[in-house]
């Protein structure tokens, strides 16, 4: 891993640059077609003659060496943070996540998940606002999956607005929708959410936990 950085020396490294540039220079220059370089395995023998059979193997090439970077910078990662690449996070002691490993949404097999490090500073005020704001986007993103759904199966009987003679079943699905709804509607749609947002779901510092049931109605669940 990246401790043996430390122990080989000059000479060693000069090798495996010479070797790496001569690979570089000498034998996989590009040849304008990509990753095709007139040989065979690490510049040894003969390319494949067969051109589907070479596609394949280029193919699977790709997609293993973008699954190989992805993995060798997990490994790098883990190796500087604990020792090794296959180290054991609980290692990593200094780590500033482990003050939210027993926080609302920590789940397994993933664990406490923050790719883009947000939380790195640990700052608990910013985490449990972060928490609180992925929670109510995920509400209102599951209303919004049932509002995509129903209406391909049921739509109100009647008139959305009956001044403009526009039925609910005129109303197409979709963001086709969003021509079709008048001002007047849209302003409902806004009043409502603020309505909840202002009033009903307000932070109590305890993310997701507005004391209330559900849609703001009855009381919060007591069992903790």
């Amino acid at each position: 891993g990246l401790a043996a950085l430390s122990k080989v020396p000059g000479g060693g490294w000069g090798q495996i640059v010479a070797f790496c540039g001569y690979y570089e220079l000498f034998v996989y220059k590009y040849t304008g077609k990509p990753g095709d370089y007139g040989k065979g395995s690490l510049g040894a023998g003969k390319s494949i003659q067969d051109a589907e059979l070479r596609k394949k193997k280029l193919n699977a090439e790709l997609a293993n060496g973008r699954l190989a970077m992805a993995a060798i910078m997990g490994m790098l990662f883990q190796d500087g943070l604990t020792g090794s690449a296959w180290g054991d996070w609980a290692l990593y002691t200094d780590s500033p996540l482990r003050a939210f490993e027993s926080e609302l949404g920590v789940q397994p097999p993933v664990g406490f998940w923050d790719p883009l490090g947000l939380s790195k500073d640990g700052n608990e005020a910013n985490f449990k606002r972060r928490r609180e704001t992925e929670i109510k986007h995920g509400r209102v993103s599951m209303y919004a999956c049932m509002g995509y759904i129903v209406p391909e199966y049921f739509k109100w009987p009647g008139y959305l607005s009956p001044s403009m003679g526009l039925k609910f079943a005129d109303v197409p699905n979709g963001l086709a929708a969003l021509s079709k709804v008048p001002g007047g509607g849209w302003g409902q749609i806004v009043a409502f959410c603020g309505y909840y947002e202002l009033f009903v779901y307000k932070y109590t510092g305890k993310p997701g936990d507005y004391g209330k049931g559900s849609l703001g109605a009855g009381k919060s669940i007591q069992d903790a």
